[in-house]
């Protein structure tokens, strides 16, 4: 195939008649963002789409707007606020950047254009078509991950969807498609064929409104559309996570640097054992370094050995976390003050404190088993 896109297989206005006929009988017309389907709730709804499936954000969007029913009450709002709402989704950087965005548009208004959109935090390009189509109405080209799917088998695109011509193939012929009139329920119906028809595995072709001249389903070439590169296997991370209590029964908290994984929420504080088998034995001495130079930060003595409490594995996108957590006991009049990015909490309080803070999901299950539990 060449860099070219391939316009020979569009049909023109005939693909959107077909599938909007489609949308009308079988699309999605429930979600919850689409009732009212205001520019804010669709743009909070996009975000929390990103990279997640429909099912898993509808309750966490309902959450989100039984707070923050309007702009002004989001852009309002403390980020930990946000981020404990947002605690379990995933992807955190998404819920800082819609705070980000939320505070430039109750100061700049909510944005018409895609230029506008594009300039907020968080916006790329399918996000921001997404919202002027489904909030306004206008001509925009959606291509997100489902309608990338279905636009590759559609047209029989056979390159990696990874490579820019790719995309720029996808977009031309999904930019083809778009009807000049009905473009939020195009947008939706786009959408909705790829997540419950055009699926990525076991798709329904004989449900499909658009498949008597899908290219991909002629050749036989719907399981293997569209291409990727081969992917490489996903590497294994080791960290160990300590919960530092004193001897009043409070433990320690810090806020994790801005960007990276579980970037801004609250956590235990963590470090990289020095052998691979640390993780599976108790601590030994071959790790006594790195933790030592974690206590060292707040002038910590240990009082007595440290003691493994749990595991847990957790999925990243790019690789496979593997952790423990031990507990490190230490004096408490040698406990440092609180300061915004390092809180102490007694175990007491912790029912009432976790809701508010955004944690890590591994770590937010652990506090509340020990807050729970009656043993020290």
């Amino acid at each position: 195939m060449t860099n070219q896109p391939m316009v020979a297989v569009l049909n023109g206005p005939d693909f959107s008649e077909r599938l909007l006929a489609w949308f009308d009988v079988h699309g999605r017309h429930d979600l919850p963002w689409q009732k009212p389907r205001t520019a804010y709730r669709v743009w909070v709804s996009e975000v929390m789409l990103q990279q997640t499936q429909v099912v898993t954000v509808i309750d966490y969007f309902n959450r989100f707007m039984a707070r923050f029913p309007k702009l002004e009450d989001l852009a309002d709002a403390p980020l930990d606020e946000v981020l404990a709402l947002w605690s379990g989704l995933g992807y955190y950087a998404r819920a800082r950047n819609l705070h980000a965005a939320a505070r430039v548009m109750a100061a700049q208004g909510i944005p018409d254009s895609l230029a506008h959109w594009l300039a907020l935090p968080g916006v790329g390009a399918s996000t921001a078509a997404a919202i002027l189509a489904q909030a306004f109405d206008t001509p925009a080209t959606i291509l997100d991950g489902n309608v990338k799917r279905v636009m590759a088998r559609h047209a029989g695109i056979n390159t990696p969807i990874e490579q820019a011509a790719t995309i720029q193939a996808l977009y031309y012929i999904a930019k083809r498609h778009t009807p000049s009139t009905r473009l939020a329920d195009y947008t939706q119906a786009i959408m909705d064929l790829g997540a419950t028809v055009c699926t990525r595995s076991q798709a329904n072709c004989a449900g499909c409104p658009v498949s008597q001249d899908c290219v991909a389903l002629k050749t036989d070439q719907v399981a293997h559309l569209p291409a990727r590169r081969a992917r490489k296997p996903i590497p294994t991370r080791q960290a160990v996570f300590i919960h530092l209590e004193d001897e009043a029964g409070r433990i320690m908290l810090i806020r994790r640097p801005p960007s990276g994984i579980w970037g801004g929420l609250w956590c235990l504080p963590e470090y990289t054992p020095v052998r691979a088998d640390d993780i599976e034995a108790a601590p030994s001495a071959d790790c006594l370094a790195p933790r030592a130079t974690v206590l060292s930060k707040w002038s910590f003595a240990p009082q007595g050995d440290a003691v493994q409490v749990a595991t847990f594995e957790h999925r990243f996108t790019h690789y496979q976390l593997t952790a423990c957590i031990e507990r490190v006991r230490v004096a408490a009049h040698a406990s440092p003050q609180d300061t915004p990015d390092r809180r102490w909490f007694h175990r007491h309080d912790l029912p009432e404190v976790l809701p508010q803070l955004g944690l890590p999901r591994p770590i937010a299950r652990f506090l509340a088993d020990y807050a729970a539990s009656k043993g020290g």
